[in-house]
């Protein structure tokens, strides 16, 4: 059967799968070498070997294996005792190929966690298709976990700027929250939209709006700390939990430090553009104890800015 025949079919690209970590564990130091030059003449490019069961675990856990070879009968240490280790040691999917020349191992195999396995003595075009589809079924699993988590992410994220949305923050201001009182501490909610972002729009379109919320929206995380979330709650409204603040005026100094950051000029298309920004503060615990009520009071305070002339901020009133 050529090469081709073999793998006619593939859902994952060919040069993908020869590129994939393959590790070959054998007491038997001459037969695990050819299987390794074997693969190696297959176009495989990382193929590893060891003949110590007991490594496995380890050099797995630094190298990321796409798919363990792993020969059932060794002394000291046999492959059932490597699957379970690793079974310990991994919570995703364990890529193993059991090797076995006793009948009777196949089904205690698959029972310890192998994905597959072939018999000995090898039939060679065998090996090399049950040793493709393996990585090809490991690498289309990971494709399916990252899109998961991109998919996750988008869920929490406003699409536009990136930021969190108004899905991501009430979770992060809870922990916020958690965090001050668990250590009789203080945090701030922070809310803001822009003055004069209509004006933008009108003028020179959605799509150099769009950039300019984007421009916002990467001054805004410069303005504060690592810790802090800035979420865009649609349009062109921002909001920013503070994660621990000293008390008001540690609040109004990073609320000044927004306001001069959005202030500033921005050019796009060669156009040079300004806006600015209202602002409310609220802070834990002075003026609530939950999300809800700190936003409530927040945006309150930022009206109020915006009746004083606006670009400038106003704190919540104590409840």
């Amino acid at each position: 059967m050529t090469a081709q025949a073999r793998y006619s079919g593939a859902m994952v690209a060919r040069a993908e799968i020869l590129s994939a970590k393959i590790l070959l564990v054998d007491d038997d130091a001459d037969g695990v070498h050819l299987l390794q030059a074997l693969l190696q003449h297959e176009g495989y490019g990382a193929v590893s070997v060891t003949t110590q069961p007991r490594d496995v675990s380890r050099l797995h856990a630094e190298q990321r294996f796409d798919l363990i070879v792993l020969d059932l009968q060794m002394p000291g240490m046999d492959g059932f005792a490597v699957m379970s280790e690793l079974k310990s040691q991994e919570k995703d999917y364990v890529p193993v190929l059991a090797v076995t020349g006793e009948p009777g191992h196949k089904l205690r195999a698959l029972q310890a966690g192998a994905k597959d396995f072939v018999s000995k003595p090898f039939d060679w075009d065998e090996v090399f298709v049950r040793v493709y589809n393996m990585i090809e079924i490991k690498l289309l699993l990971d494709e399916a976990r990252e899109q998961a988590k991109q998919l996750e992410a988008m869920a929490l994220q406003d699409p536009l700027t990136g930021l969190a949305n108004r899905r991501l923050l009430p979770e992060r201001a809870w922990t916020a929250i958690a965090h001050a009182r668990r250590n009789k501490g203080q945090m701030a909610l922070v809310c803001l939209d822009l003055d004069g972002f209509k004006e933008v729009n009108d003028t020179f379109g959605h799509p150099v709006g769009d950039r300019l919320l984007q421009m916002v929206a990467r001054r805004l995380l410069g303005a504060v700390r690592e810790e802090d979330t800035v979420a865009r709650l649609g349009g062109d409204e921002f909001t920013i939990a503070l994660w621990e603040v000293t008390g008001t005026e540690d609040a109004i100094t990073v609320a000044t430090k927004l306001i001069e950051a959005v202030a500033k000029p921005y050019t796009i298309d060669d156009q040079v553009m300004t806006v600015t920004t209202s602002v409310g503060i609220s802070i834990y615990p002075i003026h609530g104890e939950d999300v809800e009520e700190l936003v409530k009071v927040a945006d309150l305070a930022l009206y109020q800015a915006k009746q004083a002339g606006k670009n400038t901020y106003r704190l919540a009133e104590p409840t």
